[in-house]
């Protein structure tokens, strides 16, 4: 009986943990899709935008890929190197 708990609470844990993935995941594929369209309408090849943002072209290669949960200071670099806001957050002192 206690093992089933246990086996039943491990379940719900996994699901919980899988939903949180799946939740950052979509936001990393909206940033990489804005990240795209920008360096569209700036002609910018992921090399330069490497360069920008102090990263190498690979790295960059897979936040494209929209799977790479993103710190808050590359989420500032990007911001940075492509003239776009992505964090939206209003803080009030």
């Amino acid at each position: 009986m206690a093992e089933e708990k246990i086996d039943n609470a491990l379940g719900e844990v996994k699901n919980i943990m899988e939903n949180k993935r799946e939740d950052w995941v979509c936001h990393s594929q909206a940033i990489a899709a804005t990240m795209s369209d920008r360096m569209e309408e700036l002609g910018m090849t992921q090399r330069v935008l490497a360069e920008k943002m102090n990263c190498t072209q690979q790295y960059v290669s897979k936040v494209l890929k929209g799977r790479e949960n993103l710190s808050l200071e590359t989420l500032c670099k990007i911001e940075n190197a492509l003239g776009i806001k992505i964090l939206q957050v209003r803080i009030n002192k």
